[in-house]
């Protein structure tokens, strides 16, 4: 489906889940929220900032339920600060369990002093009432950057990428060619030579795109080494 522009948070109503986006704090990070029509499961990517904001988020995804909602669990894409800011607040208002890739969830727990239940390496997948989202390890942006996706039975996959992917290339690897020799080769991997052109991708700033509008431009950001 479209994008949905009808509300400030509904970005898509698929069949089965509903998606709903909030951009907060000072860098607009991307906070993405899934919730199935009819259990009222719950998935918060990236708690990053304004745990107020964050919790309206989650009543409003509640209301797309047909009964009582709950929140399953909150998964971080990375370690970096401005993805992690509400972290700490929304887990102990929530009581949700929290998850992240291996290789940040050390450095995540000790900058929030939360514990990450669900240490996520590549391929697992997340079994939730009524819908499933599958970890993707993409390494460069940070070790331990996960990508979620969602495989909608009724369209297009759902990719919620965090700093790995963009519009216009892939995150910022501080110049270091091989991070972002490692993060390339993920996402063109794992992502691009995983999913097809139809599916959405939705990055953790700004606006979304396809892979179908990238992938013509991959050889670009090999040459330019960014």
């Amino acid at each position: 489906m479209s994008e949905n522009t009808g509300s400030p948070t509904l970005l898509h109503s698929l069949r089965d889940v509903v998606v709903r986006r909030l951009a907060v704090g000072a860098m607009d990070n991307n906070c993405y929220l899934l919730t199935h029509r009819r259990t009222g499961a719950q998935v918060l990517v990236d708690a990053a900032a304004d745990a107020p904001a964050l919790l309206g988020l989650l009543r409003e995804g509640a209301a797309d339920a047909e009964g009582d909602a709950g929140l399953a669990l909150i998964v971080t894409t990375h370690r970096h600060a401005d993805h992690i800011g509400a972290l700490a607040a929304l887990a102990e208002a929530t009581g949700a369990r929290l998850a992240a890739g291996s290789g940040d969830a050390e450095a995540i727990e000790m900058a929030t002093g939360v514990r990450i239940d669900v240490r996520l390496d590549h391929g697992d997948v997340g079994r939730f009432d009524g819908f499933e989202l599958t970890a993707v390890h993409l390494r460069g942006h940070t070790p331990g950057s996960v990508a979620l996706v969602y495989e909608d039975p009724a369209g297009p996959a759902h990719l919620f990428t965090g700093d790995s992917l963009f519009p216009g290339g892939v995150g910022n690897t501080q110049q270091d060619p091989e991070r972002f020799a490692s993060l390339l080769a993920d996402v063109s991997e794992r992502l691009f030579g995983a999913y097809p052109d139809d599916s959405l991708v939705h990055p953790g700033h700004g606006r979304g795109t396809t892979l179908g509008a990238e992938r013509p431009h991959v050889p670009e950001w090999a040459a330019r080494g960014w």
